[in-house]
């Protein structure tokens, strides 16, 4: 996948999300695929799931930390194609 700058990102209705002093748990109740996160994942599905695009999610997300762009941009895709393809996140056009 290439970093999908202009796409959305939504939570499927059958996908819970529950967060833990700073980690978080997700459950898709359709697949019972399970997935955790630690708190730099937690922080970047916080930002994917509330910005309008990935693109201003990763912009805030590199005002905040002290990472490289390159590496910042292939960790969000990374995260993306795995909770796509395990059906706990999806993407459409902005």
């Amino acid at each position: 996948m290439t970093f999908p700058s202009r796409q959305h990102v939504t939570v499927p209705e059958h996908v819970l999300f529950r967060e833990l002093k700073g980690e978080a748990v997700l459950l898709n109740l359709v697949n019972e695929c399970y997935f955790g996160l630690d708190a730099m994942g937690t922080t970047m599905w916080q930002k994917l799931t509330t910005q309008s695009t990935v693109q201003e999610a990763y912009e805030v997300l590199l005002s905040s930390y002290a990472v490289a762009p390159d590496v910042l941009q292939t960790d969000i895709t990374r995260l993306i194609t795995e909770l796509v393809e395990n059906g706990l996140l999806e993407l459409s056009d902005g």
